[in-house]
């Protein structure tokens, strides 16, 4: 039986413990090549895929130590059993790297070694994007020139980012900064200083209002304009008519 990648699938053994019946799941589909980006989230589907597989404890166990009086053929056959299942394990996440990659870390011995080597070189790599996830939470300014909202959802992306990579900001935090951060022309001491706690839901809320209102204002203003240079046009052209409809007194 193969997977939609051509790879033979292994199902997932369950042992139902009322009727004590092996149950088998079918595994899910193989995550897509690393090429080296956002590691921690291939690295936890390829764990989920694993675990369909009743792979996933060799990515965290030595060869087992058996005790001294254990008969050598049990030995051989529980040691072989699990280098078999180690090999199936380190090759389904060997897969899963691009060429250049799996070039590199092909030459390790067991799962649990693949597995703690491709930490230490991703997770090393994550904590400088931390830092440039979080320089770019930091230096961002609205201005005047685009449109609040989108800069507010903008800003809720970088915000994002900053949780999924583990760093914690609460949702007053959020609120404050989001403040801090708009436009000039805007109302920030009024938001600020109002007595009221806002969630994040009623602050995004109350600046959708306000840019609204603003929009409004500025058409309003607009077609003032135009009416009044409508007016100014109809009373020019007026007074040429009357001036040409009236002539010279005999």
């Amino acid at each position: 039986m193969t997977n939609d990648n051509g790879n033979q699938a292994v199902p997932m053994v369950i042992v139902n413990a009322s009727t004590n019946r092996t149950l088998a799941l079918a595994p899910t589909e193989k995550p897509e090549k690393n090429f080296g980006l956002d590691f921690k989230r291939w690295q936890q589907k390829i764990f989920f895929y694993l675990t369909t597989l009743s792979l996933q404890k060799f990515i965290k166990e030595d060869v087992p130590v058996l005790p001294d009086e254990t008969p050598k053929n049990e030995r051989f056959l529980v040691i072989e059993a699990w280098k078999h299942s180690d090999f199936l394990c380190k090759n389904y996440v060997l897969s899963g790297l691009e060429d250049d990659l799996y070039n590199v870390y092909s030459g390790v011995e067991t799962s649990k070694e693949f597995w703690i080597a491709l930490e230490k070189k991703y997770k090393t790599e994550d904590a400088g994007l931390k830092k440039f996830i979080a320089a770019k939470f930091l230096n961002y300014k609205m201005v005047d020139s685009k449109s609040v909202i989108i800069q507010v959802q903008e800003l809720q992306v970088i915000i994002h980012d900053l949780l999924a990579e583990g760093l914690v900001i609460n949702e007053a935090f959020q609120v404050a900064a989001m403040i801090e951060k708009l436009p000039p022309l805007w109302l920030k001491n009024y938001l600020k200083h109002k007595h009221k706690e806002m969630t994040l839901k009623d602050l995004i809320v109350r600046l959708r209002i306000e840019e609204d209102n603003k929009a409004a204002e500025k058409r309003g203003r607009g077609n003032s304009t135009i009416m009044g240079t409508n007016i100014v046009e109809d009373t020019s052209q007026n007074k040429r008519k009357m001036k040409q409809t009236s002539g010279p007194k005999k």
